[in-house]
């Protein structure tokens, strides 16, 4: 059920960005010859407007849009119905097409993010912007790696509950400071964490150790947070969401960024990052979280690849971006030949660091 999961989401999300690109090559009078759902080879032909075929093909991952000129061939740069390639837009309208996807992707979040706001968004009590919280918890917020935590399975998302050990019991007033005081008093001894995640409850024994992330005191390896409900009247939730949409994408923005500068001097963490097997558990966690952690989740990856896309490198959006300001600039189209040429090398670029990433999902595996 969650791979199942997992293949809508992805496919909603791609058909949305695809989406983007079709509605303003439309709207700019560029020709669009196909609008596939899912991935060729093509299953059948549905029907045909105008000169564009809305196709069903094989593989169920998202869909596509054929631009005529995207790719430059000798029919797009010469043939009769040149004026309406991709190749032979003005430079805005190349943008415009370009910068579409991810507009409608970033777009989307927003509407997912208000909706959850609508129904009732899991907020930190600091972050509230009134005081209509309720059901106020403890969360856990994220788990080291190799900590006792880690190792004992609790997981990112859970309500902790009580705390019991030999110094005592915590199971009121529930802070992540009275928590963490709990936790280093308790030192090396074990302490009975009772949590619950989903609908269901259990208690795991950890033991606090030192040196856990570099930290001098004894730590079972978690970050914690005050977790309530806000639910908001429309006009604030579509606000907040706007909001959310825009920390999120800066925030994503500067992981990415960092994350490719430890690429270039060798330091980068790739366990930090997830392919699409990692994605598939963090579905499945979301999931059972319930049906607004799942919107939640799905907004956070539409603005992954919205931030994705606009990569300065070739066959991403960002890439043919680049393209079109080198043109602009020298006043002249760069070759069609190299043009493919470096979107190819850049498609392979990608092909080879998804197939390093879902190596590394597959080995956490085990």
């Amino acid at each position: 059920m969650t791979i199942i999961l997992f293949i809508v989401i992805l496919a909603v999300l791609i058909l949305v960005h695809e989406f983007g690109h079709f509605i303003v090559s439309k709207a700019t009078n560029t020709r669009v010859d196909e609008f596939g759902l899912g991935f060729p080879p093509r299953a059948l032909r549905l029907f045909r407007i105008g000169e564009t075929d809305y196709t069903l093909n094989w593989i169920p991952f998202g869909g596509f849009v054929k631009i005529f000129g995207e790719t430059p061939d000798e029919e797009s740069v010469s043939g009769p119905d040149k004026e309406r390639s991709f190749f032979h837009k003005p430079k805005w309208a190349q943008a415009l097409i370009l910068v579409a996807g991810v507009t409608f992707n970033v777009l989307f979040a927003w509407v997912l993010i208000s909706i959850g706001f609508m129904s009732g968004m899991p907020t930190p009590v600091s972050d509230a912007v009134s005081a209509d919280v309720r059901d106020v918890r403890l969360v856990v917020t994220s788990v080291y790696a190799d900590s006792p935590a880690g190792e004992a399975g609790i997981p990112s998302g859970a309500s902790i509950l009580s705390l019991l050990s030999e110094e005592g019991e915590l199971s009121e007033n529930l802070t992540p400071e009275a928590v963490s005081s709990f936790i280093e008093q308790s030192a090396e001894n074990e302490i009975n964490f009772t949590y619950q995640f989903g609908e269901e409850v259990k208690t795991v024994a950890v033991i606090p150790e030192y040196g856990v992330a570099g930290s001098q005191k004894a730590i079972v390896g978690i970050t914690m947070d005050r977790i309530g409900i806000l639910q908001l009247p429309p006009h604030k939730a579509l606000w907040e969401g706007a909001r959310l949409t825009g920390e999120v994408g800066v925030a994503v923005t500067v992981g990415l960024f960092t994350f490719f500068k430890d690429i270039f001097i060798g330091q980068a963490d790739f366990a930090q990052v997830a392919g699409p097997v990692g994605i598939v558990g963090l579905v499945g966690s979301a999931s059972d979280l319930g049906f607004v952690y799942l919107l939640s989740f799905t907004a956070f990856i539409s603005i992954n690849l919205a931030v994705i896309n606009l990569l300065p490198l070739p066959a991403l959006d960002g890439g043919r971006l680049v393209f079109v300001a080198i043109e602009t600039i020298k006043g002249s189209p760069i070759k069609p030949s190299v043009a493919n040429f470096l979107n190819g090398i850049g498609f392979i670029l990608l092909i080879l660091l998804m197939l390093v990433v879902t190596f590394n999902d597959i080995v956490k595996l085990f």
